[in-house]
């Protein structure tokens, strides 16, 4: 059995997205998209009840404004059940697609602009 050094980074544990209207961005995050918020947050976030790891929304630690593009060079990719469907209701809710779905190397993917202009890469492949 090889042991793990100290130290030693093991991958993603909590994603965050800095966003400029908190109540904005949840009310897309939960009516839109179909998130679930957990019941505790710790102050200035909302975090979802998202598998296999948790996916949050908080407010701003930097100037937003300051960016001409928020996430740029950023992938964040989100696994859905069904994501031709999920694209035709986010398109139905006046949601901002930004790629159309396509088959891709993780199953059918397209991405969407959440409020803040994120990009959200959605597949349904494993």
């Amino acid at each position: 059995m090889t042991k793990i050094p100290a130290g030693t980074l093991h991958g993603p544990d909590f994603i965050a997205l800095q966003v400029s209207d908190i109540e904005v961005s949840k009310q897309f995050w939960v009516e839109k998209v179909g998130l679930v918020p957990v019941p505790k947050a710790p102050p200035g976030a909302v975090v979802f009840a998202t598998q296999p790891i948790p996916f949050a929304i908080t407010t701003p630690k930097v100037d937003l404004k300051a960016s001409t593009h928020l996430g740029w060079g950023v992938a964040l990719w989100m696994h859905a059940d069904d994501a031709d469907a999920l694209c035709a209701s986010l398109r139905a809710q006046g949601v901002r697609i930004l790629a159309e779905p396509t088959a891709g190397n993780f199953g059918r993917q397209f991405s969407f602009a959440d409020p803040d202009g994120y990009a959200i890469v959605v597949h349904d492949g494993k």
